[in-house]
């Protein structure tokens, strides 16, 4: 939930632009941002939080929070009160459904059979009776949504979630999570199942979701954001607790996971 604050730059679906050359061109990128990874994330997952860049993620935090005020607050705070919620259900749920064959890739990374047979039919009832994702009629059936990443397949694989970073319009996030967002966006397999969806139809779904996750949960982010005596460290320690607990929840291996929406009354 945390990461739609981080902005209208996760809307943006990479298609393949120069077809197959273009394919194995960022293929071969993300596996070597993998491979060096890999060679310098050891930090530990224990509820310790390594941060040896925090004067500069401090910046990047600041950056963010204008970006919020200026742009995506007041913006978010018009959507929610302009668009009918039976629209704004239907845009989350286009959105959702973009990510449904990247879910399942994932599932299949992790040997998680029962998930990606769970999320693919979900992705095939909802793309046609749910008439191209508006709809989510997978659901009423028992076909709950099942989320999952390259981040949390890099976690699967026993990769450290190395340093904690603030990305630019991302927001907060960690070695580990910052190559896996890069890898699920350059390889997003909707583009290839897909190949004459329009991107500015993916773009406008994907904006419209983020300002309806903006304003649904307004409260929680104005109180972390602007009422809290430091921010920064509040984003950072509700992101890592936030992360650790939907990984474990997941069945990777991280000790000590805390469910931070206790404190707020949320249930996931």
């Amino acid at each position: 939930m945390v990461g739609s604050q981080y902005i209208l730059f996760t809307a943006v679906d990479k298609r393949a632009s120069f077809a197959r050359f273009g394919s194995f061109l960022r293929l071969g990128w993300a596996l070597g941002f993998v491979g060096f990874l890999a060679a310098c994330a050891a930090a530990p997952e224990n509820g310790d939080v390594r941060d040896p860049n925090e004067k500069f993620n401090r910046k990047v935090h600041s950056f963010n929070i204008v970006l919020d005020k200026q742009l995506l607050r007041p913006t978010s705070s018009v959507y929610g009160a302009l668009i009918p919620d039976p629209v704004k259900t239907s845009f989350s749920n286009f959105a959702a459904n973009l990510d449904g064959p990247g879910d399942v890739a994932n599932d299949l990374l992790q040997a998680k059979i029962g998930s990606a047979t769970q999320n693919s039919l979900r992705f095939l009832i909802n793309s046609t009776i749910g008439l191209a994702g508006l709809f989510d009629p997978a659901t009423p059936l028992g076909l709950v949504a099942k989320p999952n990443d390259f981040g949390a397949t890099l976690a699967t694989w026993g990769l450290r979630e190395g340093n904690f970073v603030m990305l630019p319009g991302f927001g907060p996030s960690t070695d580990r999570a910052a190559v896996g967002l890069a890898v699920d966006i350059a390889l997003n397999p909707i583009s290839t199942l897909v190949p004459d969806l329009d991107p500015n139809v993916v773009f406008i779904a994907k904006v419209a979701n983020i300002l309806n996750e903006r304003d649904r949960y307004s409260m929680t982010f104005d109180s972390m954001l602007y009422e809290s005596a430091d921010s920064y460290a509040q984003t950072r320690l509700f992101y890592l607790q936030n992360r650790r607990f939907a990984l474990a929840a997941g069945d990777a291996i991280i000790s000590d996971a805390y469910d931070p929406y206790e404190e707020f009354g949320y249930e996931k």
